[in-house]
C-alpha cells in the first residue's frame, strides 16, 4: 500500500501535464501504478501542450541517438573499407579489371564501341577515370548523349556533364528529351548520360576480360569442392 499523499502528488503532477513515466520516476513507483492512479484525470490545454512538447523533445533526443549511432557505424565501416583498398595493388592491370567489371554491369555489350550509360555522376566519373587509366585513349573518339526531361535546362546540363566526364561539349550529340508527365520532378536529378568510345578493339578486349573473369571466378564459386584423395573414416 502507498501513502495517500503519494497518490495526491501523482494527481497534481498529472494535472500539470506530467507524463505517466515522469510521475513514476518522481514518486519511485511502478508505471502501471502511476497509470492506474491518473487514468481519470482530464488534462487542460496547458497540460496537453506540456505533454506534446515533452514527446517532441523525447523523439528528438531519440533521433539524435540513432544519428550518432549510424555515424559511428559509418565511420567504422569506412575505416574497414579504406584498409581493404589500401591493401590492393594500384596498377593499370587492376584498374582495367575494375573498369571492365563496371562495364559488365552498366555497359552496352552488343555494339562495336564502348558504351556506358548511367545517371549517377559519381559512377560515370569513376568509370571514365578507370577507363582513361587502363587504355591509351584518343579523346576525339568520345561521344556523349544526354537524356533530359522537359524541366531541365539543356545548356546547364551540358555544362554539368561536360565537366563531370571531361568530354568537350563539341563531342556531345543532340540531346534526347524524354516525355514528362509533370507529376513528379526529381530534385537534384541531372538527367542520364550515354558515353560512347568508338574503338572496336577496346570494346572486344573489355568483353573478353569480363567473360574470362566470370568463367574463372564463377567456376570457383559454383564448382564442386575438390575431394581429398585420402578417405576420411
Amino acid at each position: 500500500m502507498f501513502p495517500l499523499e503519494n497518490k495526491e502528488k501523482a494527481l497534481r503532477l498529472r494535472s500539470r501535464g506530467y507524463s505517466v513515466k515522469e510521475i513514476a520516476d518522481k514518486l519511485q513507483i511502478a508505471k502501471s501504478t502511476s497509470s492506474f492512479w491518473v487514468r481519470n484525470i482530464r488534462l487542460n490545454k496547458k497540460a496537453q501542450q506540456r505533454l506534446t512538447k515533452k514527446r517532441l523533445i523525447s523523439y528528438y533526443k531519440t533521433s539524435l541517438r540513432w544519428q550518432k549511432k549510424r555515424a559511428k557505424e559509418e565511420r567504422q565501416y569506412k575505416s574497414i573499407a579504406l584498409k581493404t583498398l589500401n591493401r590492393i595493388k594500384k596498377d593499370s592491370n587492376h584498374a582495367k579489371i575494375y573498369c571492365t567489371l563496371l562495364y559488365w554491369c552498366e555497359g552496352e555489350k552488343r555494339s562495336s564501341e564502348v558504351r556506358f550509360i548511367n545517371s549517377d555522376p559519381v559512377l560515370i566519373k569513376t568509370f571514365l577515370f578507370l577507363f582513361r587509366k587502363s587504355f591509351t585513349v584518343d579523346e576525339k573518339k568520345f561521344r556523349a548523349l544526354i537524356h533530359l526531361h522537359e524541366y531541365h535546362n539543356e545548356k546547364r546540363q551540358r555544362e554539368f556533364w561536360s565537366k563531370t566526364t571531361g568530354i568537350s561539349q563539341n563531342l556531345f550529340q543532340r540531346s534526347y528529351h524524354k516525355p514528362h508527365t509533370k507529376k513528379r520532378i526529381r530534385e537534384g536529378y541531372q538527367g542520364c548520360i550515354s558515353v560512347k568510345y568508338y574503338d572496336a578493339k577496346v570494346a572486344k578486349e573489355m568483353r573478353a576480360l569480363y567473360k574470362v573473369f566470370s568463367e574463372k571466378w564463377g567456376r570457383r564459386l559454383t564448382g564442386k569442392p575438390l575431394l581429398s584423395k585420402r578417405r576420411i573414416l
